[in-house]
């Protein structure tokens, strides 16, 4: 048997020569998936004995962290909104900092129990839409990407929240072909400039699909392509919410204005950047 503290000793003196950030954590939260059992176990009793077996299994954990693949990608899953979402090579690692989405609908529709209907661009994992609709237990959703396995993905996340019967998954070119109103339009599109992907943190550049990441050389050309599908799509008194990068709101207003769209209210993240744009019809 090796004990617990001698492992996550071992493990955070590679990772943090490999470069990762909160070694320590990373490691304790990998040895607790390799046990079975909650990470604060491993701070109140650091003399766990570690099964041969376990601490095997927990190498390779450590292996793939060191390579920088991120403990969500290792573990596949990630927790957003309180909810746990199942993650595949096609999704993007969902960031709490999306949240400020999900924070900004509650603030303009604070009726619960409105029968939203709520259209979700760029689902991936399908946090957004099935965030909301735990919120909503009368709203229905359907959320659309290009990418087949993020379709699948999503639907299984609904199906493992007990979400299926009221939220819909479908693979499509953003609005392409789609009618219909919606109350609620969300989007966390791609918006990094593609000469910057690479140059960003390994767990990201590395292992997070160029799909969801790169927007075009301004960073900008999903929101062009977006926006006059929302416009057309939006119900009236609806609103649309769309995750931002740092700097883009004036860049992102003025597309949307050019599609009747008008900036309604700005939603700043936990660091005080501006992370989403909350949208309304010109005449809406």
């Amino acid at each position: 048997m090796t004990i617990a503290a001698d492992l996550l000793r071992d493990a955070a003196v590679r990772l943090e020569a490999a470069g990762v950030e909160e070694a320590r954590r990373d490691a304790r939260l990998l040895l607790a998936e390799a046990l079975g059992v909650e990470a604060h176990r491993l701070i109140l009793e650091p003399q766990t004995e570690v099964p041969q077996a376990v601490a095997d299994r927990f190498e390779r954990f450590v292996a793939a962290r060191a390579d920088r693949l991120p403990v969500s990608r290792i573990l596949g899953r990630r927790e957003f909104w309180g909810l746990s979402f199942r993650l595949s090579p096609a999704t993007l690692d969902p960031r709490p900092d999306s949240e400020t989405l999900v924070e900004a609908v509650l603030k303009a529709f604070p009726d619960r129990n409105a029968p939203l209907r709520v259209l979700d661009f760029g689902t991936g994992t399908g946090c957004l839409l099935l965030a909301v609709l735990s919120e909503y237990p009368a709203a229905s959703g359907l959320g659309i990407d290009k990418a087949e396995d993020a379709v699948a993905t999503a639907s299984a996340n609904a199906a493992d929240l007990g979400l299926s019967s009221r939220a819909a998954f479908r693979t499509g070119d953003w609005g392409q072909g789609l009618e219909g109103a919606f109350d609620i339009i969300l989007s966390n599109p791609p918006y990094i400039e593609a000469e910057v992907v690479p140059a960003l943190a390994p767990e990201v550049a590395r292992h997070d699909p160029l799909l969801a990441l790169a927007g075009g050389a301004d960073g900008l050309d999903a929101y062009r392509a977006l926006m006059s599908h929302a416009a057309r799509l939006l119900a009236p008194q609806g609103h649309v919410f769309l995750e931002l990068g740092q700097g883009q709101e004036k860049d992102v207003a003025e597309i949307a204005a050019s599609c009747g769209l008008q900036r309604h209210t700005a939603h700043a993240d936990l660091a005080g950047i501006v992370r989403c744009l909350e949208l309304v019809a010109v005449n809406g």
